[in-house]
């Protein structure tokens, strides 16, 4: 990883108008953070990016750069566009390990609850510690990240990063309760009671989406954001079918062959323009031996595997759909369609608005229809990358420390 991060930063043209940073949604200081390292003040620009971004490293993994900092580099319209992430990815990886910033002593009138620890929470957790909160985040599971634990595969994203980032949070003073469903026994009333100030609530996307179609109900039918949390305990047979197109598709069909699954076929009613996936992840599962079948869409899910009906692209590029039935035979059917959030908590909570999806409605600030109740992530805006996420968290932390501080100052009048 070092080579390649010294090659490219040797690359790097250090543009005045850095495009990289514009197309970077957090606007990733990537310049000054580069000409640091160049200097070796690694730990300066590792600061840099951490203060900026404190997901700074996974971002480096799971970011879709080819759309975003990369693909905005003026160097992309050669086809040699600079590694960002690899640059990147170098320095946080060095100043994670290193990290030890100075938090100011906890102030008990300034406690925040974070439910979930996800992208959203952590950002939020980690810019709200820095500035001297009381912090205590609520996990359902028994380890942190939320999405980037049980979301995505180890291959792109390694685990262990989530475990250093947990001992940094912990050395911030953050207390983290895992293993607890807030909701059932314990609510955000309750929390109101126990005298926290506000409520983030961070609770990302894991119901998944159907297809409503026939044979949806049988035993050998898995969804991705189930499978993905531990695909090892799942018995997929021989011969695997995944319905889908985004990257958590991709996902699925890339980590099956890495549990010794080598039939594998992606199934799409569209074409491989359409698919929402990352190019570059498309291209990856080909190189993993994973198969695509376009312009089919599922109908009927038998014991023997899928019934499809043949989808015709029009000239004007509408789709239509035919008479014409297949049978595309198969052991497992994993079907990756989409995922919408649980309503267990908003459920269990007077005054909290959500759309006719289920998403929680907040202003552009991250406020819910409740008072000291804020929420962002995929939980508000549906599943999206970690970086939207990060971008969104950080103007409600803000709002966040702005609200607490007002409702102190009013309480002390």
């Amino acid at each position: 990883m070092s080579e390649i991060a010294l090659q490219e930063l040797n690359r790097c043209l250090k543009c005045k108008t850095a495009r990289c940073m514009k197309g970077c949604p957090v606007g990733t200081p990537v310049r000054e953070a580069f000409e640091l390292f160049e200097k070796g003040e690694i730990e300066s620009a590792g600061k840099i990016l951490f203060d900026n971004n404190p997901l700074s490293l996974i971002c480096s993994y799971v970011c879709p750069h080819e759309r975003q900092c990369e693909g905005s580099c003026v160097l992309s319209s050669k086809g040699m566009p600079i590694h960002v992430s690899s640059i990147e990815k170098y320095i946080s990886n060095f100043y994670l390990d290193i990290l030890n910033p100075e938090i100011p002593e906890k102030d008990h009138n300034k406690k925040v609850a974070i439910i979930g620890s996800g992208p959203s929470g952590i950002t939020i957790a980690v810019i709200l510690a820095q500035r001297g909160y009381d912090i205590t985040m609520f996990e359902l599971h028994d380890k942190i990240g939320g999405v980037l634990q049980y979301g995505i595969p180890e291959f792109r994203l390694p685990k262990e990063i989530l475990q250093r980032l947990k001992v940094k949070l912990i050395n911030m003073g953050i207390k983290l309760r895992l293993n607890i469903q807030i909701g059932t026994g314990i609510t955000v009333d309750d929390m109101f009671k126990d005298g926290y100030k506000a409520v983030f609530i961070g609770t990302g996307v894991w119901r998944p989406k159907t297809l409503k179609i026939k044979g949806e109900t049988l035993g050998h039918v898995n969804y991705a954001i189930d499978y993905l949390k531990n695909p090892a305990s799942y018995n997929i047979g021989r011969k695997l079918c995944v319905i889908g197109a985004g990257n958590s598709a991709i996902d699925a069909a890339r980590t099956a062959v890495r549990n010794g699954i080598h039939d594998v076929t992606i199934i799409y009613h569209k074409g491989a323009e359409d698919m929402s996936a990352l190019k570059s992840e498309v291209e990856f599962a080909k190189f993993d031996g994973v198969k695509f079948l376009f312009y089919k869409k599922p109908v009927e899910i038998t014991e023997n595997g899928v019934i499809l009906k043949d989808i015709i692209r029009k000239e004007d590029r509408r789709f239509e759909e035919t008479d014409k039935l297949s049978m595309f035979s198969c052991d497992s059917v994993i079907v990756a369609i989409g995922q919408g959030p649980h309503s267990l908590i908003v459920g269990s909570t007077s005054g909290i608005s959500v759309n006719p999806s289920g998403l929680v409605v907040t202003g552009p600030e991250g406020h819910t229809t409740r008072e000291g109740v804020f929420s962002s992530g995929d939980v508000v805006t549906g599943a999206k990358t970690v970086v939207s996420a990060v971008e969104q968290s950080k103007k409600v932390a803000d709002a966040i420390d702005k609200y607490v501080a007002e409702l102190n100052s009013k309480n002390n009048k």
